[in-house]
């Protein structure tokens, strides 16, 4: 039944499709980005972009003090993005601690303020190896904490939580998704640097779905 939903959306192509999915399911969509101080806050402009092009409602918030807290992740932090396949365990320099139980927790809680029944955010079987907050069991369990955590309980959805980015695009590219208006390099520059794991993992599902990928790189 269509209804209202927060999407978590970072301007990322994984989230990018989930928005779109939520607006094809019929849901009336309110967009949550978050500023956490990530070197590649281009991401941002690309998610302000689709959404006013769309119409949606959008918050983007600030939360970029709680860096204060968070050290070590390459994403946040004056360290080397690693280059490399996702895979590799250099990847996990880009672990934001406890990043998507801090975001889910607030998007709940603007969920609860607009009386939307569920949050959506794009955790994929591709993060699973590297993310621990991208885990089916992580999933399963901060659903079933939302559900008692307010008085109205709210669901935790990942679409593509047993899909990997192949997959997430497919199924984009079905609904003639335009994947130039996403950001996905780890590196903040005025083009992808395509070697960092991100664009590495872009690059493949692009050319396992047999087309080009329409960002402009440096390499």
């Amino acid at each position: 039944m269509p209804q209202k939903v927060v999407v978590i959306y970072s301007g990322g192509m994984d989230s990018f499709t989930v928005l779109h999915k939520a607006i094809a399911d019929g849901h009336e969509v309110h967009a949550l980005s978050f500023n956490y101080g990530q070197r590649h806050v281009k991401e941002l402009d690309c998610a302000r972009q689709v959404c006013q092009e769309l119409g949606l409602s959008h918050k983007v918030v600030d939360i970029s003090a709680i860096n204060q807290l968070l050290a070590g992740s390459s994403l946040t932090d004056n360290i080397d993005v690693p280059e490399g396949h996702y895979a590799a365990d250099n990847m996990k320099s880009t672990v934001v601690p406890n990043r998507n139980m801090i975001l889910l927790s607030l998007a709940v809680g603007y969920a609860v303020s607009l009386n939307a029944r569920a949050v959506y955010y794009g955790a994929h079987s591709g993060d699973h190896f590297i993310y621990p907050d991208c885990r089916p069991e992580f999933v399963l369990k901060m659903h079933e904490v939302c559900q008692i955590a307010n008085y109205e309980p709210v669901d935790i959805v990942s679409p593509y939580l047993n899909g990997n980015k192949i997959d997430i695009l497919r199924d984009g590219l079905a609904m003639g998704l335009d994947y130039s208006k996403t950001w996905t390099c780890y590196n903040g520059r005025a083009k992808a640097c395509g070697k960092c794991g991100s664009c590495q993992e872009r690059l493949e599902a692009f050319e396992l779905n047999h087309t080009k990928d329409p960002l402009v790189y440096e390499a």
